[in-house]
């Protein structure tokens, strides 16, 4: 039986891979290999399509995370607010300015940022809320924009899985002080390698993160202050190119996709992703929620099924924050999330019936369960 990927990135670049490979005869033969014109065609190209006026490429989301906080000034002394419920690199960013990271719960709908909870973790020494854009759909923008506001403080978007993803019509990316965003190659836009970019409609600021990502410098050899190799690839530039124009066919089929599963499992007990009214999900990740969630795991894997976890151990309960005094208990969303949540196969070329057959393992082993209570019972 073949198995159902998880992601399939061979089938996704052998459906453009002559255009891939004229990107590297490009780079090749220009020796363009560090920034340069195919950086600069894509960072036009992003920034257009996001609707912004600036966009600054980086080598990886993280370090796009940290430039813009290094860019704003943030540092030791400072807080930043972010979310439980993310991949460690959010928080990360925070820490390598030096700052310190201040954790929120996620609504239990969106799971995203919970705009309610935000205002009481405000302290003198917070500098910016930096929501995640989860799993492909928007956080409530204007609702924490509105905090930012009235505390005057910095709104950072991580937007490093919703590329596409709109917030009332917008793009995400574009809607704050920064956007940041991460090409790692099984995002909705993803490099061949590593990658990232910052948004912003701040000319001063890119012009200051521009410096900061290349050693402080604009005019080669001359240095107005310490920064950082967070280059871009000539090669990726490229290939992000070829890749932005697929976007949102891409982005399109992973909605059909997500869009089935909702009509196959609607009658189940599972918990399924609900797309607030404010926006568009472009469905980066399809999460569920289930009670046993191990059994349907290890039912999904026996079937010849990949799944995924994002994220079994929430942020706050991680060994590298433990220096933060969060006990137990303190994001009860975030934790029940990480012992209820499951990430389905999810990628533009999945075809229909791998998503039925995905459902169907999924409907037998919640049946089973179903009869079991029931004899017990």
């Amino acid at each position: 039986m073949n198995k159902v990927a998880f992601v399939d990135l061979y089938q996704q670049h052998q459906a453009i891979e002559e255009e891939l490979v004229e990107v590297f005869r490009r780079v090749l033969r220009k020796s363009s290999f560090i920034l340069g014109p195919e950086v600069v065609g894509f960072e036009q190209e992003f920034a257009s399509y996001v609707g912004a006026s600036e966009c600054i490429a980086v080598n990886n989301g993280t370090t796009a995370l940290q430039l813009v906080l290094a860019a704003l000034g943030i540092g030791p002394g400072d807080e930043v607010i972010t979310v439980a419920n993310t991949f460690i690199a959010t928080a990360e960013a925070i820490s390598a300015v030096g700052a310190r990271p201040v954790f929120v719960d996620v609504d239990p709908v969106s799971y995203t940022m919970d705009p309610q909870l935000v205002e009481a973790a405000i302290t003198r020494n917070t500098k910016a809320v930096l929501p995640v854009h989860l799993y492909g759909q928007a956080a409530d923008v204007d609702a924490l924009l509105e905090i930012a506001r009235r505390h005057n403080l910095y709104l950072i978007e991580d937007a490093c899985q919703a590329h596409g993803a709109t917030y009332k019509g917008r793009k995400v990316g574009a809607l704050g002080v920064a956007g940041c965003f991460s090409f790692y190659p099984g995002k909705n836009l993803g490099c061949l390698g590593e990658g990232g970019a910052v948004i912003t409609n701040d000319p001063e600021l890119a012009q200051r993160m521009r410096m900061l990502r290349d050693h402080g410098s604009i005019k080669k050899y001359e240095h107005s202050l310490p920064g950082y190799n967070f280059r871009l690839e000539g090669l990726q530039g490229g290939f992000l190119s070829v890749k932005l124009r697929h976007l949102d066919r891409w982005n399109a089929r992973r909605r059909e996709v997500a869009k089935l599963y909702q009509e196959l499992l609607s009658e189940t007990s599972l918990g399924l992703p609900v797309e607030m009214g404010w926006g568009e999900h472009v469905y980066h990740l399809y999460v569920i929620q289930a009670d046993d969630r191990e059994a349907l795991r290890q039912a999904l894997g026996a079937g010849g099924i990949e799944c995924g976890l994002h994220y079994p151990v929430p942020l706050h309960l991680q060994a590298a924050y433990a220096d933060l005094g969060y006990e137990k208990g303190r994001f009860p969303v975030s934790e029940h999330l990480s012992s209820h949540i499951l990430s389905l196969p999810m990628h533009p070329y999945i075809t229909d019936e791998e998503v039925k057959r995905v459902a169907s393992v999924l409907l037998e082993t919640l049946q089973c369960q179903s009869n079991q209570q029931t004899v017990t019972s």
